[in-house]
C-alpha cells in the first residue's frame, strides 16, 4: 500500500473541546490504521489457474500452431511468461489434476490413474435418457490437504468451474468437503465426454448448498444421448460452465483474495459444438475435412468437419480466456491477479480427432496416456502484471506438482509442508514441490529439481527426467534418450549408458510408493 500523511485539524475553544477533538483526532487515527491493515492484509495476489483439456504443446499460436487461431492466448504469452519445459502431473486426466491438487507426483498421490466409480450402479432416467446413479474417479486421500484448503486456510475464497475429478458422488472427497465455496461444472470426467449432458453438478456456499447436487438439463433431456437427433441438445456444457465462471468472477470486488480454478473441459473429446460462426469460419477454412462414423463401443457420437470442429474448440477456449482477462480488467483486479494457462496432458486421438494434421505433438514424440514427452510436456503461460516480465520465455524444469508451493510463495503462506503435513502419518505424507516463484518474479536464485517423475497404470509406463536424460520404463524395460539432442525420443541409448539407467532407476525405487488401485511393472533393480 502507497504510504500516505494524515493531517487532522485541532479547532478549539477551551479544555473541553480540546479533549474531544483529541479524542476524535486520536480515533480518526486509529481508524485510518486499521484500515491501511486491512487493506495491507487482503493486499495478496489473486490467482486464476485455467487448465484445458487433452489440448497438445503445439496447439496454440505461441508454441508454432499455424492453423488455428488463438488471438487471446497468444497475447497473454506476450504480455506474460511462457514456458517451454512445463510437464503435467500425468499423462492423463485424473491423476494430472490430482498432482495439481496435491502438490504429490504419480508415485506418491493416491489417484494414479482414472479408475471409475459409475459401474455397477443402478440406472436412473432423465426424459427417456438412461444415466448412472453415481458417477466419478476416485477420491483424493482425505487424510492429505489438497491446494483449495490451503488457499481458503489462509484468506481466499474459492471457486472452480468445469472438471472435478477427485472423487466420486458422495465420496469422502468432492468439492463441498475440500475447500471448494463454489462450483459447478463435471463431478466425473466421463459425464464431462460430451458436451450436451444429461445433467451438471452444483455446489453453492453462499446460496446454502449443503452438498453437492445434480442440475438436471431440461432441454437437453427431450433429445436422446446418442444419434441423430442428439445435435437438438442446445444447452452445450462449455459455454455455461464458462458463464457460471464469469459470474463468479464478477462477484469479486477485490476485498478478499480469490483463488479459481477453471478446469475447462474443450479441447476434449467428442467433436461437437454449437454451429455458430467460430464452426462455420473453420469449415470454409478446411472445405476438405473429415468425416468420423463413429466406433464400436465408443460413447463419442459421430462427427462430420473433424478438423473443424478440433480447430473451433480451441479458438472458442481462447475466447473464453480472453473473456477472463476482460473480466479482471473491467473489475480492476487485473493487476493483482496471477493467471495461469496451461493443460492436463498431451493430445488425445479420441472422437475423430487427428494430431498429426495439426502437427499437435509440437514435435514431440507421443500423445495422451504416454511417459513420452508429447503425452506430458504441456503449454503453460503466467501472466501478472507488473510483476512477471512480458514476453518472457523460460525453460525451467517444472511440473503440477510445484504448483502448490509457488501459490503458498505467492500467497504468503510459511512452511506449508510442515504446517499442513498429517501429524499421523508424517513420514508418508509426501510433498514433492518446489516453488518457481523466484523464476516468475525474477528475484533470487531459482531451486531446481533433481528429477521429474511420473507413472502410469493403465499404459503401464513409468517416466523419469533427470537434467536433460529421460527414462521411460514400458512394462518394465527402461528406454533412456538425451532430450538435449534427441527432443522426439527417437534414439534408445540405454546399453551405452548403463550407469544412467542404473541411477535413474534406483530414483522409481525411491519414489514409488505401492498403491493397491494403481498399478506398474518396476524395472529390474540390481
Amino acid at each position: 500500500m502507497q504510504k500516505q500523511n494524515y493531517i487532522v485539524t485541532l479547532n478549539y475553544h477551551n479544555m473541553e473541546n480540546k479533549r474531544f477533538w483529541l479524542l476524535a483526532g486520536g480515533l480518526a487515527l486509529s481508524s485510518l490504521g486499521l484500515y491501511a491493515q486491512k487493506q495491507k492484509k487482503n493486499e495478496k495476489p489473486n490467482i486464476i489457474y485455467i487448465m484445458c483439456d487433452d489440448m497438445g504443446y503445439g496447439d496454440l499460436g505461441c508454441y508454432g500452431q499455424k492453423y488455428i487461431q488463438t488471438p487471446n492466448i497468444d497475447r497473454m504469452a506476450n504480455e506474460g511468461m511462457l514456458f517451454t519445459q512445463a510437464y503435467a502431473g500425468s499423462p492423463v486426466s485424473a491423476p494430472s489434476r490430482a498432482s495439481f491438487m496435491t502438490g504429490q507426483h504419480s508415485g506418491h498421490c493416491e489417484v494414479r490413474g482414472n479408475k471409475e466409480y459409475w459401474t455397477n450402479v443402478p440406472m436412473m432416467l432423465y426424459g427417456n435418457n438412461q444415466e448412472y446413479t453415481v458417477v466419478g474417479q476416485h477420491p483424493y486421500d482425505p487424510e492429505h490437504v489438497i491446494l483449495p484448503e490451503i488457499m481458503k486456510d489462509n484468506g481466499y475464497t474459492t471457486g472452480m468451474f468445469g472438471k472435478w475429478a477427485g472423487g466420486y458422488e458422495g465420496s469422502v472427497s468432492t468439492p463441498d468437503k475440500r475447500g471448494i465455496d463454489e462450483y459447478y461444472g463435471y463431478i466425473c470426467q466421463f459425464q464431462a465426454h460430451l458436451y450436451y449432458p444429461n445433467f451438471l453438478n452444483r455446489y453453492s456456499r453462499s446460496a446454502g448448498d449443503t452438498a453437492v447436487t445434480r442440475v438436471v438439463m431440461e432441454e437437453n433431456i427431450k433429445y436422446p444421448m446418442y444419434g441423430k437427433e442428439y445435435l437438438k441438445r442446445p444447452q452445450y456444457s462449455a459455454d455455461m460452465i464458462h458463464q457460471e465462471a464469469l459470474k463468479w468472477l464478477d462477484n469479486q470486488d477485490g476485498k478478499q483474495p480469490f483463488f479459481g480454478i477453471l478446469t475447462y473441459t474443450l479441447p476434449h473429446a467428442e467433436l461437437a459444438q454449437p454451429e455458430d460462426s467460430i464452426l462455420e469460419g473453420y469449415k470454409r477454412k478446411f472445405f476438405v475435412d473429415k468425416t468420423w462414423g463413429g466406433q464400436e463401443g465408443s460413447r463419442y457420437n459421430p462427427s462430420v468437419h473433424t478438423h473443424a470442429q478440433f480447430a473451433g474448440m480451441i479458438t472458442r477456449l481462447d475466447h473464453y480466456v480472453g473473456e477472463v482477462l476482460a473480466k479482471l480488467k473491467e473489475k480492476g483486479l487485473d493487476e493483482n491477479t496471477i493467471v495461469i494457462f496451461t493443460s492436463d496432458n498431451g493430445p488425445h486421438e479420441e472422437g475423430g480427432a487427428d494430431p498429426t494434421f495439426f502437427g499437435r505433438d509440437g514435435k514431440l514424440r507421443g500423445l495422451k496416456r504416454q511417459c513420452y514427452e508429447g503425452g506430458i510436456r504441456v503449454p503453460f503461460i503466467v501472466r501478472w502484471p507488473g510483476k512477471v516480465a512480458a514476453g518472457s520465455v523460460s525453460d525451467h524444469q517444472c511440473a503440477f506438482y510445484d504448483l502448490m508451493p509457488t501459490f503458498c510463495d505467492l500467497a504468503g503462506v510459511k512452511d506449508y509442508v510442515k504446517k499442513y503435513r498429517n501429524k499421523k502419518k508424517k513420514e508418508a505424507d509426501y510433498f514433492d514441490g518446489i516453488s518457481f516463484a523466484s523464476t516468475l518474479l525474477g528475484q533470487g536464485e531459482q531451486q531446481t529439481h533433481d528429477f521429474l517423475y511420473w507413472e502410469f497404470n493403465e499404459t503401464d509406463q513409468i517416466g523419469v527426467r533427470m537434467g536433460d536424460w529421460k527414462l521411460v520404463v514400458k512394462k518394465g524395460k527402461p528406454f533412456l534418450y538425451n532430450l538435449a539432442d534427441d527432443i522426439h525420443e527417437d534414439h534408445d541409448i540405454a546399453a551405452q549408458h548403463p550407469d544412467i539407467v542404473a541411477k535413474m532407476k534406483e530414483i522409481i525405487r525411491a519414489q514409488h510408493t505401492p498403491n493397491p488401485h494403481f498399478f506398474v511393472t518396476l524395472p529390474d533393480f540390481e
